[in-house]
């Protein structure tokens, strides 16, 4: 089964394979079917054509895939031109939600450790 381009696993619950397509999490999947009157257990593969196409029309009316990528990359695009706070840490590759960037943030800024002091074992003493 494919929708909007994306194609649903067959073998998994439509309550967990609808959340395959971008912007459809657990609880908008749930909402969906329940809109278009369907068991959350059921599979893809059990789906006859009304009940696919029942699919398409609810999830057609969200929000969701390439519109909603462009909407969000729009978004950062506009705080990175009025050089907001969060657009600069977005321009920077740092965290935009308020993490401390000392330790951690290896996500954000990339696996490259830098070796801090003198980056050999303190020699013992005797």
């Amino acid at each position: 089964m494919r929708i909007l381009g994306i194609t649903i696993p067959d073998n998994k619950r439509l309550e967990i394979a609808l959340t395959y397509l971008y912007g459809v999490g657990r609880s908008r999947a749930k909402e969906i079917l329940a809109t278009a009157g369907l068991d959350f257990g059921k599979k893809p593969k059990d789906l006859n054509v009304a009940e696919e196409n029942a699919i398409r029309k609810v999830v057609e009316a969200y929000k969701i895939e390439g519109d909603l990528k462009r909407q969000v990359s729009g978004n950062i695009k506009r705080l990175k031109d009025v050089k907001a706070y969060r657009g600069i840490r977005h321009l920077r590759g740092l965290p935009t939600r308020g993490q401390r960037t000392k330790t951690n943030s290896r996500t954000r800024r990339g696996n490259t450790r830098k070796t801090m002091g003198t980056g050999r074992r303190a020699v013992e003493k005797k």
